[in-house]
C-alpha cells in the first residue's frame, strides 16, 4: 500500500513519475492509468471519489472503456492530481479544439437532451442575473489551467482583442467556420490570459466583453464545422463574459446562437427557450436590433412547430424592431443583422411554413430571398449559399423544375467553395425535394449532385 489515506486524499506527486505511468498518460490511456493506481493499492472507490465518476464508470474503464472526451480526460487529470502537460492538456483550448473532434460520437458521456437541459439551467441563471463568473458552471463548459499573464493591461490590449474577433467572424462569414477555426481558439488561448492580469475597471470590464465575443465567435464556428459539444462549450463560456461585463446585448446574441444549434438539429422546442431568454436579455439591453434578431429567430422556431399564426405575428414584430433600431450604433455581434438578412429570415421562414403547413408560402419566400441574393457579396458567401438552397426549393415546390434546378446548382457550386458543414446540411431539404421529383432530368441530377457532394465528408470539418 502506498501512502493514500481517505477516498479524497490525492495520490502522491512521485506516482505520476514512474516511466509505465508517464507513458500511459501521454497516451491518455485512461484504464491503463487506473490499473497501476489500483496496483498502488488505490482503490475504484477512491478513483471515482476523486474524478467525480461512478464506481460502475471506473470499473467499466478498467475494463477497456476507452475517455476521449476533452472535459472528462481535465476532470479526471485534475481529479487525481496529474499534471495537465503529461497527459497533452497543458494547451488547453487547442487541445480541446482537437479532442473535440474525436468526443463528438454517438457514445457521447450524457445523452444529448440531459447537455440541452443543464445548458438551459445555466444560461438561465446567467441571464438573469444569479450566476458568478468563475462559479461551477457545469460538465459542458471546459475550465482551463490559464497560462501566466501579462501584469497590467490597458485598452490598447482589450482593442487587439476586439479587432483579432473582427477579423475572424469576416473569414467565417466568408469561407466558412472550418477556415478560420484554428486561428480562432489560438486567438482565445492568448487573449484568456490577460482575464488575471491588473488594469483600470473600465478596462477589465470591456475585456470580459472582448472575450465574450471570441468565445461567441469559437462557439459559432464550432457548430458551423460539426462540433456541437465544443460550441455549447464556448457558449457557455461567453454568456459568463458577457454578464460579467455586463452586456445584456451580448448575451442576448450567444442566446440567440445558441438556440439556431437547436433549430438546425431540428428541436424547436429547445431553441425557443434559448430565444425567449434571449429576449429578456435584449430587451433589457434597449437595442431594437437585438430584440429583431431575436424575434426573427422566433418566427423559425415556431414555423418548425408549424404554428402559422404566431409565426407570422414574430415577423411583422421582426419588421417594426429593425425599422426602430439605429443600425448605426450597434455592437459588432449585431450588427450583421441588415435589411439584406431580414429579407432573408422572412424567405426562410416563409420557406419552412411551405415545406411544413402550406406550399402557398413561396409566393412569399421566392422575392424575399431573391431579394436577398442579389444583395448579398462575396464577404457572406455562406448566407449566400443558404439563401440559394432555401430559393431552389421554394421553386421546386412551386413546380418550376427547371429553374429550381439551376438554381439549386448554383448553390452546390458555391457550398463546394465553403469549409461549412452546416451549408452542406442546409441542402438536405432541397435534395429531398428534388428527389420526389426524379421523373425530371433536371431535378434528378441535382438530387444526384447533392448526394454525391454530402456524401463527401472532404473538407466538411476541416478545422
Amino acid at each position: 500500500m502506498n501512502s493514500i489515506g481517505s477516498q479524497s486524499s490525492s495520490v502522491t506527486p512521485e506516482a505520476w513519475e514512474d516511466q509505465e505511468m508517464r507513458n500511459a498518460l501521454a497516451a491518455r490511456e485512461v484504464s491503463t492509468i487506473y490499473k497501476l493506481l489500483r496496483r498502488k493499492g488505490v482503490s475504484q472507490r477512491q478513483i471515482a471519489a476523486m474524478t467525480g465518476q461512478s464506481q460502475s464508470e471506473v470499473s467499466e474503464i478498467l475494463k477497456g472503456r476507452q475517455v476521449m472526451a476533452y472535459d472528462v480526460l481535465v476532470r479526471i487529470a485534475d481529479g487525481l492530481g496529474v499534471p495537465r502537460g503529461y497527459m497533452g492538456l497543458a494547451y488547453d483550448e487547442v487541445t480541446a479544439q482537437r479532442v473535440a473532434e474525436r468526443s463528438e460520437t454517438p457514445e457521447a458521456e450524457e445523452p444529448e437532451n440531459v447537455k440541452r437541459r443543464k445548458f438551459l439551467a445555466h444560461a438561465a441563471a446567467v441571464a438573469v442575473g444569479a450566476h458568478v463568473l468563475g462559479a461551477d458552471s457545469g460538465s459542458w463548459v471546459s475550465n482551463p489551467v490559464l497560462t501566466p499573464a501579462p501584469g497590467r493591461i490597458g485598452m490598447t490590449d482589450v482593442r487587439q482583442v476586439e479587432a483579432a474577433t473582427r477579423a475572424l467572424r469576416s473569414l467565417d462569414y466568408q469561407y466558412g467556420g472550418g477556415f478560420c477555426r484554428d486561428a480562432v481558439v489560438a486567438q482565445l488561448s492568448w487573449g484568456q490570459q490577460m482575464l488575471n492580469s491588473s488594469g483600470a475597471d473600465v478596462v477589465k470590464q470591456r475585456l470580459h466583453v472582448a472575450l465574450a465575443d471570441l468565445h461567441n465567435l469559437a462557439g459559432w464556428t464550432s457548430f458551423d464545422v460539426g462540433l456541437i459539444d465544443s460550441a455549447r462549450n464556448h457558449f457557455g463560456r461567453a454568456l459568463e463574459l458577457a454578464k460579467a461585463g455586463e452586456s445584456d446585448e451580448l448575451v442576448a446574441n450567444i442566446l440567440y446562437r445558441m438556440g439556431r444549434v437547436y433549430l438546425h438539429k431540428e428541436a424547436p422546442d429547445d431553441a425557443l427557450k434559448m430565444f425567449q431568454l434571449g429576449q429578456i436579455a435584449a430587451q433589457q439591453s434597449g437595442s431594437e436590433l437585438a430584440v429583431a434578431v431575436i424575434c426573427a429567430n422566433q418566427a423559425w422556431a415556431y414555423a418548425m412547430m408549424g404554428h402559422e399564426e404566431q409565426t407570422m405575428k414574430l415577423i411583422g414584430r421582426t419588421r417594426d424592431e429593425f425599422a426602430r433600431s439605429n443600425h448605426g450604433e450597434a455592437a459588432d455581434w449585431v450588427k450583421f443583422f441588415n435589411e439584406d438578412d431580414v429579407y432573408s429570415m422572412i424567405g426562410t421562414v416563409h420557406t419552412v411554413l411551405a415545406q411544413k403547413v402550406d406550399a402557398r408560402h413561396t409566393k412569399y419566400a421566392i422575392p424575399a430571398l431573391t431579394r436577398a441574393i442579389d444583395s448579398y457579396g462575396d464577404e457572406v458567401a455562406r448566407n449566400k449559399a443558404f439563401n440559394l438552397s432555401s430559393l431552389a426549393t421554394n421553386h421546386l415546390l412551386d413546380g418550376d423544375i427547371d429553374h429550381g434546378s439551376k438554381v439549386g446548382v448554383q448553390a452546390v457550386d458555391l457550398a463546394q467553395h465553403l469549409k461549412s458543414k452546416r451549408v452542406r446540411d442546409r441542402l438536405e431539404p432541397l435534395r429531398v425535394e428534388a428527389e420526389k421529383r426524379r421523373n425530371f432530368t433536371d431535378a434528378r441530377e441535382l438530387a444526384d449532385l447533392i448526394g454525391r457532394f454530402t456524401d463527401d465528408d472532404h473538407g466538411a470539418t476541416a478545422v
